[in-house]
């Protein structure tokens, strides 16, 4: 089971800034959902940030709610002490001959990287 909101602060842009009952933090862009059903009354901004966390998840006062899997699931996640979130591909290790694409090897051997963007095999 994914872990549920703790806490939940609505933003300018759509977005939810979240956490979660482990700990972590993170951003779900809600603007996708506006044009769709039930939703589309989340576009009046001061409605959008009448959000509030209820039974783990994100709700509404007209009983509009998100997933709180989904919640989890795509939220872009906050990595303290860090300058992106994003691993380029191109700064994997090159474990072919001509340099080119990394080889299913290379990806293995690859265990994570920090959040400092240090490698650790």
């Amino acid at each position: 089971m994914n872990p549920r909101i703790r806490e939940v602060i609505p933003t300018d842009n759509y977005q939810l800034k979240l956490v979660f009952t482990n700990g972590e933090s993170g951003i779900y862009d809600c603007s996708d959902l506006l044009d769709f059903g039930v939703f589309q009354e989340l576009k009046d901004i001061a409605y959008f940030k009448r959000v509030i966390v209820l039974d783990g998840t994100v709700a509404w006062p007209h009983e509009q709610d998100i997933c709180p899997d989904t919640l989890y699931l795509d939220s872009v996640k906050d990595f303290p002490n860090s300058q992106t979130s994003i691993v380029l591909a191109s700064t994997l290790p090159r474990g072919n001959a001509d340099g080119g694409t990394p080889t299913p090897q290379d990806l293995r051997a690859v265990k994570s990287v920090s959040h400092t963007g240090v490698w650790e095999p």
